[in-house]
């Protein structure tokens, strides 16, 4: 089983999932927010920062990466889909919040359908899976789907944002529920679950 960590950051409390790589490395999947919240625990948890995973662009996942980034140095991975948002806070929607502060992100990498992002002994293999937004993905490592907004317990993320599609969201559920074998759902909102759970109790998968 992958050993994760899961911290509530942000003006949303979006789950913020730490991974260690066993070398004294982890990789860290969104920072919604209140970075020095995540840096203190990474200096707790004697974890040198080696790469952020974004599941999508939405401010309250990318809102704590520019300032953890400048901080670790480290890697930012994002799907092309969804790159604008790092530096628009419209795209972002960030102005929802009239208190939020956003930094961009001036450095990262785009990713895209089928990419495999080796860390050490890990394989994060990106599935494109948009409908919350153009370039949402989930990361698959191990026995996780790291799902962000595209599926959730019992739920799905809104489709109903600019760049966000049902229909396209139909299509990303009908994949991943085509995977082969069980998975425990790691998801941007509330708490964990499983493929095979949401396979059988979904009203957005059954």
């Amino acid at each position: 089983m992958l050993e994760t960590f899961c911290t509530h950051l942000g003006a949303l409390r979006a789950n913020c999932y730490i991974v260690p790589l066993g070398n004294g490395e982890c990789v860290v999947i969104d920072i919604g927010g209140h970075p020095r919240t995540l840096l203190s625990f990474l200096r707790e948890q004697n974890l040198t920062l080696r790469a952020i995973l974004l599941t999508h662009g939405h401010f309250d996942h990318i809102g704590g990466v520019e300032e953890v980034r400048e901080e670790t140095n480290c890697d930012v991975y994002i799907h092309e889909n969804d790159e604008r948002m790092l530096s628009d806070i419209n795209l972002n929607l960030g102005t929802t919040f009239n208190y939020f502060v956003f930094h961009p992100v001036k450095r990262y990498t785009t990713i895209k359908d089928n990419d495999i992002l080796e860390f050490e002994n890990l394989k994060f293999k990106v599935l494109h899976t948009p409908g919350h937004t153009k370039g949402s993905v989930c990361f698959v490592c191990d026995d996780c789907i790291f799902s962000g907004d595209t599926l959730f317990r019992l739920s799905i993320g809104r489709t109903d944002f600019e760049n966000g599609s049902m229909s396209e969201m139909t299509q990303s559920l009908k994949r991943l529920s085509a995977l082969e074998g069980d998975f425990r759902v790691m998801p941007g909102h509330m708490e964990e679950s499983t493929l095979g759970f949401e396979r059988a109790n979904n009203p957005f998968m059954i």
